[in-house]
């Protein structure tokens, strides 16, 4: 965090303004200033500055977070951005182009998800004759640790 001197003050925000207008506990800016998705500076007496830009940032965090992005994602692409500058339509476009993929192939896998549970619901009985899930002698897991119906390629 840089320390201002010169720098008027009335184009800053503090905390408390940023958490009211995001939306957000003081906390959370507190910990997403932390992971280096928003930067503060300090004033004399130590206190929390935010360019409006954090705005924007944040914006995009939450709205990244509930489409199922993880921060350390957030973080990466964020990199791109150059700090103290409002994210642009443009910044934006290259964001969502870059998880776009990532949320096609989530999409794709909750579907599957979706449409097997729902005959396995369906009938209750988790029958090995009926049901969608099966894993008639555990064949799946001589292909490794974890779900591996869901993964599988042609699955997919």
């Amino acid at each position: 965090m840089n320390r201002i001197s010169a720098t008027p003050l009335g184009r800053l925000l503090t905390v408390g303004e940023v958490a009211q207008r995001s939306g957000l506990a003081v906390s959370a800016l507190h910990f997403y200033e932390a992971k280096g998705l928003i930067s503060s500076i300090r004033t004399r007496g130590n206190q929390r500055r935010y360019g409006r830009d954090v705005l924007r940032r944040l914006g995009i965090v939450k709205v990244a977070q509930r489409v199922g992005i993880p921060l350390s994602e957030i973080q990466t692409a964020f990199a791109s951005l150059p700090q103290g500058r409002t994210p642009t339509v443009a910044d934006w476009q290259t964001l969502s182009a870059r998880w776009k993929d990532e949320l096609d192939t989530r999409i794709r896998r909750l579907s599957l998800l979706r449409d097997r549970l729902t005959g396995c619901i369906g009938c209750g009985c988790l029958s090995i004759e009926s049901c969608p899930l099966r894993n008639p002698f555990d064949r799946l897991g001589e292909e490794g640790p974890g779900p591996r119906l869901l993964e599988s390629e042609n699955e997919v």
